[in-house]
């Protein structure tokens, strides 16, 4: 019987030490000590215990809690490190754009939307999250490459992380025919549906007859979904510090995933909405405005944007 008092005893104490803690309450060793009849010792064992219990307790909090002590209250309390997990309003928005991505396959899609939509906390809110999708999720429309490639795009970003060439048969729409490319790897990029391969061509004499651009500055882009087999190789390269490849920089200028010089446009815009226009060109700039005209300038890779801009109809001119 006695002993049953400690452990109950035991249990009080962990409890109404923990409580403070969630309360956001300062909790001193001495204090707590006289309060429960016990030494600071037994004290500390309790906080100890507590902190396991919140290491532990990370996978299905979704956050890490951290019992600290704060030297200016001569006390422990919790603080919050880090979420570990999306919110439900995150998870509904990853969803949204997942979906609207169109990017894989029906059956990847719904898997992935499953497993995202199961982290909701609570649980009854997967109910509402799942409500709020179905629609869209029941009429997804797969694009008609239909290739599962999410493998294959993980090999890349291993090559990617360790400077390795890789070998491809690449499908080239421009003729319909499959070409052998050794290439170095350097980013993945998104854009409009496709997940992009960026790359630099290895062999030259083989650009020579296929490319536009010879200069080896400007990478070439193959879409992912196009490479019909592909293999890492042992051998690696190296680019030098100073001309590493400025992922975030290119993709500023490669809006329209199609290869080629760095180019310099400048157009005059007449539409309503010119955040529109520079969120679409992140490198574009305001040289003038008169009278609700803009004259805009950006720098782009390749020749696309030729296309973006005659489809913007009467709201632009090129100068």
């Amino acid at each position: 019987m006695a002993f049953e008092e400690i452990k109950g005893d035991r249990i009080a104490r962990v409890l109404s030490i923990y409580t403070k803690l969630l309360d956001g309450e300062i909790v001193n060793k001495a204090i707590e000590a006289r309060k429960h009849g016990v030494n600071e010792r037994t004290i500390q064992r309790d906080i100890d215990d507590i902190r396991n219990f919140f290491d532990e307790d990370v996978e299905r909090a979704g956050y890490l809690d951290s019992i600290v002590y704060d030297r200016t209250e001569k006390g422990y309390r919790i603080e919050q490190v880090n979420r570990m997990k999306l919110s439900n309003d995150e998870i509904l928005a990853v969803c949204k754009i997942l979906l609207d991505s169109r990017a894989f396959t029906k059956r990847e899609m719904t898997d992935m939307l499953d497993r995202l939509v199961s982290c909701c906390s609570p649980k009854e809110d997967s109910k509402l999250v799942k409500e709020l999708i179905s629609n869209e999720e029941f009429h997804y429309i797969e694009l008609r490459h239909k290739s599962e490639f999410l493998g294959k795009m993980w090999d890349i970003g291993i090559a990617i992380r360790n400077c390795c060439y890789i070998e491809m048969d690449y499908y080239r729409t421009k003729d319909k025919s499959t070409v052998n490319r050794k290439v170095k790897p350097v980013a993945i990029m998104f854009s409009e549906y496709y997940f992009y391969l960026t790359a630099f061509i290895d062999d030259k004499d083989e650009a020579r007859d296929d490319f536009d651009v010879l200069n080896d500055s400007f990478p070439t882009i193959y879409r992912i979904d196009r490479i019909r087999r592909m293999k890492v190789l042992d051998e690696r390269f190296h680019i030098p510090y100073s001309s590493r490849f400025e992922e975030g920089e290119f993709r500023k200028r490669v809006q329209f995933m199609y290869g080629g010089k760095l180019n310099k446009v400048s157009f005059r815009y007449k539409g309503t909405d010119i955040d529109a226009i520079l969120d679409r060109l992140p490198t574009a700039e305001i040289i003038s405005e008169e009278h609700g005209i803009y004259t805009v300038r950006a720098e782009v890779f390749g020749e696309g944007i030729n296309m973006w801009l005659r489809s913007q109809g009467d709201s632009i001119e090129l100068e």
